[in-house]
């Protein structure tokens, strides 16, 4: 049966209308977006196919073109909506990261950097450089690549710190593994950027360490003193 001889009300666009997104499910979100489905499969059908396939809503959004092309009904329109969809939420983080109090409003930071780094297939050790306030001037992306004590230099950060004229940072890398236990190399450059950057008295409030489904903060777990 297709959608629209569902009974009044129950189709995902209607309920969203009605009740709001919050409602729906993962499939019938994302039917909204896809709008129609194949001959013999609706588009919530079709959904859940797909979500199945990948495991979830977030590997399927970060999949590559071919990937998810590869699946029958699905093509270059489909998935540009997909990813259209997927940078919106991005965006909307950063929005509310930049006017948001980081220290008042722990779990925001912590969404924006799931959003930021979590599907990356590379490391990327990244900078949240705050105002007086704590609040965000900029997210930068420092290095890419293996993050050890060779490839992250101390003297970059305290230069882009003072460029940027920052009055506390957050430190920031993801583990492609998905697992978020820091390593003690992990350990040793926080200590290395803590101290650097003591010396033009700018505070290093946080080392966060971002996996698949977790973030490890060394500030909560007392390594940052």
């Amino acid at each position: 049966m297709g959608i629209k001889d569902w009974p009044q009300g129950e189709g995902p666009r209607e309920k969203l209308l009605l009740k709001g997104a919050g409602h729906l499910s993962d499939a019938e979100l994302l039917a909204v977006l896809l709008r129609n489905g194949l001959a013999g499969q609706n588009a919530v059908d079709l959904a859940r196919e797909m979500i199945n396939q990948f495991g979830g809503l977030r590997s399927l959004l970060t999949a590559s073109k071919t990937q998810v092309c590869k699946l029958a009904g699905v093509g270059p329109v489909k998935y540009a909506q997909l990813q259209a969809a997927a940078e919106i939420s991005k965006r909307i983080a950063h929005e509310n990261l930049q006017r948001g109090q980081i220290l008042t409003n722990p779990d925001l930071t912590r969404d924006y950097l799931m959003r930021q780094l979590a599907d990356r297939s590379y490391e990327v050790f990244a900078l949240l450089l705050l105002d007086t306030q704590h609040r965000v001037i900029q997210f930068v992306e420092l290095f890419r690549g293996t993050i050890d004590s060779a490839s992250v230099y101390p003297r970059e950060v305290v230069s882009l710190v003072l460029e940027k004229k920052a009055a506390a940072v957050i430190v920031c890398h993801n583990h492609p593994s998905g697992i978020a236990e820091p390593s003690q190399a992990d350990r040793r450059i926080t200590e290395r950027i803590k101290n650097a950057l003591a010396t033009i008295d700018v505070s290093l409030l946080d080392h966060m360490v971002v996996g698949d489904q977790e973030i490890v903060s060394f500030a909560e777990r007392g390594w940052i003193v």
